[in-house]
């Protein structure tokens, strides 16, 4: 049923993502933590969730815009069915908004292969990723995926090279002006965005672990599968699909580095992660091993996040 409705880009399919969006942010905003209401926590939870749908439509866009899928829906999909497997992932605003700013980032650099006004792209997508750097650090190291597309499109020229730099500038300016106003010492901010933790120990319970145990397999089978058929893209796409592969080893690294790590974190795989899954989908000959994999995962995410939630 899933796999069929969404094996096409229709409006329904974005009715059904939001709904369940809302439903799911509504329940997870009162459950997992005690808020003390005001205006400002209000308006915050109210953006989180914006920018959760606006991450949920960017992932449609850029992957049809694109071709990084044939035409369907399983994108943002699988992007939802992840969100629901980790109900933490829309605690923390800074790496929601982190997140948010390295899909606009990841627009631009997916881009890049049209070749049309390169060097806008390059700045707007080094810009985005310094700015979602001062919200969660470690979402700088998608800089790599850019010089790595830098290497296919526009290595000759050197301008191009130089456009990151002085994005970086750009930000570090802004940032310098408000940490001046804040009367706030640079080394010491830095410092504590800079620091580093490999403890894994944080689990609330053990309904967490076993959503990250569920993750890891689905990654594996997802990413092995299609790094192993990446000699059969056409020839043209076989770059676009590197750089799917690097975003997605890239928020694996977030994760892994980060020093207040939790299941959140992984907010930064959940699109590359979900072209991986797209494109295992739609390899899929039988309908009904097709719909038996789409169902699955979203199943799994649902009970997921039901147990979570409730868990007392």
């Amino acid at each position: 049923m899933l796999a069929s409705i969404f094996s096409k880009t229709r409006p329904i399919n974005y009715i059904i993502l939001t709904i369940l969006i809302a439903g799911s942010y509504a329940v997870s905003v009162f459950h997992l933590r005690d808020i003390q209401w005001s205006n400002y926590e209000i308006v915050k939870k109210s953006s989180v969730f914006v920018l959760l749908l606006l991450m949920t439509y960017l992932s449609q866009f850029i992957a049809t815009r694109n071709r990084l899928v044939s035409d369907n829906a399983y994108v943002p999909l699988l992007f939802v069915s992840f969100l629901l497997l980790f109900p933490t992932s829309v605690e923390s605003s800074k790496v929601v908004i982190s997140a948010f700013f390295i899909m606009l980032a990841l627009r631009r650099i997916f881009a890049l292969q049209s070749l049309k006004q390169s060097k806008e792209k390059i700045f707007d997508a080094a810009l985005w990723i310094f700015v979602a750097s001062l919200f969660h650090f470690w979402s700088i190291l998608f800089i790599i995926l850019l010089f790595f597309s830098l290497t296919f499109y526009g290595a000759k020229d050197y301008r191009n090279w130089i456009i990151p730099i002085i994005a970086f500038f750009v930000v570090m300016t802004f940032l310098g002006v408000y940490l001046a106003v804040m009367n706030e010492n640079v080394l010491i901010w830095a410092t504590e965005k800079c620091s580093i933790s490999f403890d894994f120990m944080y689990f609330e319970n053990m309904y967490q672990n076993a959503a990250l145990s569920i993750f890891v397999s689905i990654s594996l089978l997802y990413f092995i599968s299609q790094a192993l058929s990446l000699p059969s893209k056409p020839f043209n796409m076989q770059n676009t699909h590197k750089k799917v592969i690097i975003s997605f080893l890239i928020g694996v690294a977030i994760y892994i580095i980060s020093a207040d790590k939790n299941n959140g974190m992984l907010l930064f795989t959940f699109f590359p992660l979900a072209v991986l899954g797209s494109n295992y989908i739609e390899n899929i000959t039988q309908n009904w091993r097709k719909e038996a994999n789409v169902f699955s995962i979203f199943l799994i995410g649902a009970i997921s996040f039901i147990l979570q939630c409730f868990y007392l």
